[in-house]
Parts: C-alpha cells; structure tokens; sequence
C-alpha cells in the first residue's frame, strides 16, 4: 500500500518519479482499448469484413484528427526545441509530401478492405459516438494546459504491444487483407515508443506538485475514455 506523506503545510507531497511513472503505466495498461470487447473479438480473428471496414472507416476519423490535436499542442510550447520535436508528430501523419504518412498508410488499409478513399474522407458517414469521442479529444487538448494535452498522449505507452498483436492477429486471420494494407501498424511499433518516451519526460518535467501529477494521470484516464467510447461506438454501430 502506498503511504501518502503530507507536507508541514498540509498539502501532499509529490510521488516519487518511480511512483509517478507507475501511476501513469497501470493506467495505460488498465485503462488502454486493448481491453475492449471489440479489440478482443478482432485479435482472435472473430470480425466479419464488413465489421472491419466499419472500424477502419470510423477510426479514420480519428487518425485524421491527429496532426489536429498535435498542432493545438504545438501552439502551447513556449521552446523552438519542444516545438520542432512535436512538429515530427504532424509529419509522421502527415507525410512531408504527397503520398507519404500515417493518414496515407491507413488510406491503403481502408482500400486493402475494399473502402475507397472518397468514403474514407466524408465525415457525414462517421458515426455519432465517434464524431464526439474525436471532438471531445481535440477540444480538451485546445482549452486544456500542455501538461495535461502532452499526458493525454501517454496512450502511447501501449501502442507498440497493441501494433504487434494486431499485425499477427490480421496475418492470421484475416489473410485477405493485403500485406501492404498493414503498413500503419507496422510504423506506429517504432513511432510510439518513441513518441511515449518523450512525452513521459515532459510530464516528468513539467509536473513537480502532487496536484499537477494527478492531473496528468486524470488526462491519460481521459484519452482512455475517449479511445474505449469510439469503441463502444463502433461495437453498436451496425451496417457497414
């Protein structure tokens, strides 16, 4: 059991950077979409086609969002240095050029499923519940402070465990899936763990008062929340 210690001044004394950095891990690992019952079903191979392509059409929508919510981000760090190392988020979505990025990769995914591009891009087909799961992300990261946008983004300690399941999960039961189509998953292996560790050094640096590090750790909860309701969404959605 972790003992809380309390300052002369009553006010609770920051965790300890092993302790801090614990919280904010079995959130991600307690909390991530992994979890939910829909990731569950397509990893043991249970989806039907037109289930996928519901998913990869909806999760579209948040994946083009992404460049988005990262320039609200860039916008609030007050460094070049911080603000050239996030700018490299927008390009790996991006692209630095026509063709190139992850939008462009899950493009390929959503036409390696039989969706065309066209499809993809029109936002009057999204579903509800993914259309404010994404809002409600994009707008907490422009009204809420770096630290909890930047903490937001911790989801990523999960990704690259997420990425090498799926990929194994869709060459193995789904083979009608181009390899080609894969090439979003297999790029976000390095890119998160890159960008997790980054942005885990800048919540350490930036939260030094106990109030602060919960807030990081409520933020993570948040992107949580958001990632398991576009889910939940997707799950009823029904159609194709």
């Amino acid at each position: 059991m972790t003992v809380t210690t309390v300052r002369d001044d009553g006010v609770a004394a920051p965790w300890r950077t092993p302790e801090f950095t614990e919280r904010l891990r079995a959130v991600a690992e307690e909390r991530y979409h992994d979890r939910h019952p829909f990731n569950i079903r397509m990893h043991q191979g249970e989806l039907t086609p037109a289930e996928l392509r519901r998913w990869i059409a909806n999760r579209f929508h948040y994946q083009r969002h992404i460049p988005v919510k990262d320039a609200l981000i860039v916008a609030k760090l007050d460094q070049p240095a911080l603000r050239r190392a996030w700018l490299r988020r927008i390009q790996d979505h991006d692209g630095t050029a026509d063709g190139e990025g992850g939008i462009e990769r899950w493009l390929r995914l959503g036409e390696a499923v039989g969706l065309d591009r066209p499809t993809l891009w029109d936002a009057t087909r999204v579903l509800p519940g993914v259309r404010l799961a994404v809002e409600g992300y994009v707008n907490f990261c422009r009204l809420r402070p770096a630290l909890d946008a930047v903490a937001a983004s911790l989801t990523e300690l999960s990704a690259p465990s997420l990425m090498r399941t799926r990929i194994a999960a869709f060459e193995r039961h789904y083979p009608w899936i181009e390899a080609e189509g894969l090439a979003y998953f297999r790029a976000r292996i390095g890119q998160g763990g890159r960008d997790s560790e980054e942005a885990l050094a800048l919540v350490h640096a930036w939260a030094r008062t106990r109030e602060q590090q919960e807030r990081a750790v409520a933020a993570l909860a948040f992107k949580c929340e958001v990632l398991w309701a576009l889910l939940d969404a997707v799950d009823r959605g029904g159609g194709s």
